[in-house]
Protein backbone atom coordinates (compact mmCIF):
# COMPACT_ATOMS: atom_id res chain seq x y z
CA UNK A 1 0.00 0.00 0.00
CA UNK A 2 1.88 3.00 -0.71
CA UNK A 3 -0.29 6.66 -1.54
CA UNK A 4 0.96 10.48 -0.79
CA UNK A 5 -0.33 13.08 0.67
CA UNK A 6 -0.03 16.60 0.46
CA UNK A 7 0.24 18.99 3.37
CA UNK A 8 -1.13 22.56 3.59
CA UNK A 9 2.53 23.93 3.37
CA UNK A 10 3.04 22.32 0.05
CA UNK A 11 5.51 19.39 0.50
CA UNK A 12 4.30 15.63 -0.23
CA UNK A 13 4.50 13.03 2.63
CA UNK A 14 4.67 9.57 1.13
CA UNK A 15 3.56 6.81 3.34
CA UNK A 16 4.57 2.72 2.78
CA UNK A 17 2.96 -0.32 4.11
CA UNK A 18 5.40 -2.10 6.74
CA UNK A 19 3.95 -5.59 7.03
CA UNK A 20 3.26 -7.12 3.83
CA UNK A 21 0.05 -8.48 2.64
CA UNK A 22 -0.56 -12.68 4.08
CA UNK A 23 -1.23 -14.81 1.21
CA UNK A 24 -4.94 -16.65 1.42
CA UNK A 25 -2.83 -19.44 1.98
CA UNK A 26 -1.08 -18.89 5.24
CA UNK A 27 -4.74 -17.44 6.60
CA UNK A 28 -6.75 -21.09 5.38
CA UNK A 29 -7.34 -24.02 7.86
CA UNK A 30 -8.08 -27.48 6.20
CA UNK A 31 -11.59 -28.20 7.03
CA UNK A 32 -10.80 -31.26 8.93
CA UNK A 33 -8.76 -29.60 11.44
CA UNK A 34 -10.97 -26.42 12.05
CA UNK A 35 -13.19 -26.80 14.81
CA UNK A 36 -16.18 -25.14 14.04
CA UNK A 37 -17.85 -23.92 10.37
CA UNK A 38 -20.88 -21.95 9.82
CA UNK A 39 -24.19 -23.67 8.06
CA UNK A 40 -23.23 -22.26 4.60
CA UNK A 41 -19.74 -24.01 5.06
CA UNK A 42 -21.61 -27.27 6.05
CA UNK A 43 -24.02 -27.34 3.19
CA UNK A 44 -21.03 -27.11 0.82
CA UNK A 45 -18.73 -29.70 2.51
CA UNK A 46 -21.50 -32.57 3.00
CA UNK A 47 -23.96 -31.52 -0.11
CA UNK A 48 -26.96 -31.65 2.40
CA UNK A 49 -29.31 -28.73 1.66
CA UNK A 50 -29.94 -26.10 4.91
CA UNK A 51 -33.37 -27.71 4.99
CA UNK A 52 -31.95 -31.26 5.95
CA UNK A 53 -28.77 -30.12 7.91
CA UNK A 54 -31.24 -27.91 10.14
CA UNK A 55 -33.27 -31.05 10.44
CA UNK A 56 -30.45 -33.15 11.47
CA UNK A 57 -29.15 -30.02 14.31
CA UNK A 58 -33.36 -30.61 15.74
CA UNK A 59 -32.96 -34.34 15.85
CA UNK A 60 -29.17 -33.71 17.53
CA UNK A 61 -27.47 -35.92 15.01
CA UNK A 62 -25.05 -32.42 14.31
CA UNK A 63 -24.01 -30.85 17.37
CA UNK A 64 -23.90 -27.10 17.26
CA UNK A 65 -22.53 -24.19 19.26
CA UNK A 66 -23.97 -20.38 19.20
CA UNK A 67 -21.62 -17.25 19.35
CA UNK A 68 -23.75 -14.37 19.76
CA UNK A 69 -26.22 -14.79 17.23
CA UNK A 70 -24.06 -16.68 15.16
CA UNK A 71 -24.85 -20.43 14.97
CA UNK A 72 -21.23 -22.63 14.34
CA UNK A 73 -21.75 -26.24 13.57
CA UNK A 74 -18.89 -28.53 15.12
CA UNK A 75 -17.01 -30.33 12.82
CA UNK A 76 -16.15 -33.35 14.60
CA UNK A 77 -20.08 -33.86 14.63
CA UNK A 78 -20.08 -33.75 10.51
CA UNK A 79 -17.05 -35.66 10.72
CA UNK A 80 -19.23 -38.50 12.84
CA UNK A 81 -22.24 -38.39 10.59
CA UNK A 82 -20.57 -38.98 7.25
CA UNK A 83 -18.27 -41.40 9.15
CA UNK A 84 -19.07 -44.80 6.90
CA UNK A 85 -18.24 -48.43 9.06
CA UNK A 86 -15.48 -49.65 6.69
CA UNK A 87 -16.74 -53.32 6.89
CA UNK A 88 -20.45 -51.68 5.70
CA UNK A 89 -18.77 -49.98 2.64
CA UNK A 90 -17.14 -53.36 1.49
CA UNK A 91 -20.76 -54.77 2.13
CA UNK A 92 -21.34 -52.18 -0.45
CA UNK A 93 -18.78 -53.16 -2.92
CA UNK A 94 -19.92 -56.10 -3.26
CA UNK A 95 -23.27 -55.17 -4.07
CA UNK A 96 -22.11 -53.17 -6.78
Amino acid sequence: MRYSQRRKNGSEQSRVATSAPKSEESKTIPFAQRLTCTINEACEATGLGRTKLYELIGTGQIATTAVGRRRLVLVSSLQALLDVNPSAAADLKRIW
